[in-house]
C-alpha cells in the first residue's frame, strides 16, 4: 500500500483530501506545521509528499529543500500561492508538480496517481543507461556524471532516462509531458518542462548556457544528441 505524506494547516482541506486519498486505497500521514512535519517525516519511509506552501511557523519551500537533501520521493505542492515565480520557485528547488488553489478533486486524484505509477514503473527497471558520460542505473534510481553521483530530483531523473532512452530522436514538448504524467497534458504548464530541462542541463551539461547532450530543435522539441 502506496504512503502519502500531507503537509497542510487547513483542516476542511486535510478532511476533504484524507477521505479522497484513502478513499482510492492509499495510506495517509498528515502534519499542520513545519515542526511536526520535520518530526513526522525523520520516521516515517513515504511514496509521496503533497506540501503547502504557507504554514503557521514556515514555509513549504523550506520542507521541500530539506527532503531533497536525502530523498527523491516525488513532492506535489498544493497551494494558493500562484503566481509564476512561485510556481518556478516550486519547480526549481526541486517538486514534481504544482497544483493551485482552487483545484478539481479529480484532476488532482489524477496527478497523484499518476506520480506514483510512475515512480513505481522506474523503480522496477533493471538496466543500465550509459551516454555521454552520464550513467544511469534504474534499478537503483542513480545517476553518475564522470562516475561523481548526480543529486537530481524525482522528476530530474525520470527526464533523464526518458532522454537516454531515445537517443538521437527529436521529443516535442508534448510527446516528453504525456510520458511523464499520465494524465490530461493540458493541464500542465509548458512552462513546467523548461524548468525541467534547464534545471537538469545545469547538472549534466559541462556549459549549461550551451549545452551539448540535450539540445533544443528548433520548433520541434528535445533530443538526446549522442557525442559518444
Amino acid at each position: 500500500m502506496k504512503h502519502i505524506f500531507f503537509v497542510e494547516d487547513d483542516l476542511s482541506l486535510i478532511n476533504g483530501l484524507s477521505f479522497a486519498i484513502t478513499n482510492q486505497g492509499y495510506e495517509i500521514d498528515v502534519a499542520r506545521t513545519s515542526l511536526e512535519a520535520e518530526a513526522i517525516w525523520t520516521n516515517g519511509k513515504y511514496d509521496l509528499v503533497i506540501l503547502d506552501v504557507s504554514l503557521p511557523d514556515g514555509s513549504g519551500y523550506d520542507l521541500c529543500k530539506k527532503i531533497r537533501k536525502t530523498s527523491k520521493v516525488p513532492i506535489i505542492f498544493l497551494t494558493a500561492a500562484d503566481e509564476e515565480t512561485d510556481i518556478i520557485m516550486g519547480l526549481d528547488i526541486g517538486a514534481d508538480d504544482y497544483i493551485t488553489k482552487p483545484f478539481k478533486l479529480a484532476v488532482f486524484m489524477s496527478r497523484i496517481n499518476a506520480l506514483l505509477r510512475r515512480s513505481n514503473n522506474f523503480n522496477k527497471a533493471d538496466t543500465e543507461l550509459n551516454s555521454n558520460a552520464i550513467k544511469v542505473k534504474l534499478l537503483k534510481g542513480e545517476a553518475y556524471k564522470n562516475e561523481e553521483p548526480l543529486n537530481l530530483t524525482a522528476g530530474e531523473y525520470k527526464l533523464l532516462c526518458l532522454f537516454m532512452e531515445s537517443p538521437d530522436i527529436v521529443l516535442s514538448s508534448e510527446q516528453i509531458l504525456s510520458k511523464l504524467w499520465d494524465c490530461d497534458e493540458n493541464y500542465i504548464d509548458n512552462n513546467t518542462l523548461t524548468v525541467y530541462i534547464r534545471r537538469l542541463r545545469t547538472k549534466i551539461e559541462d556549459n549549461p548556457s550551451e549545452p551539448k547532450k540535450i539540445v533544443t530543435v528548433r520548433r520541434m522539441g528535445y533530443k538526446w544528441n549522442t557525442l559518444d
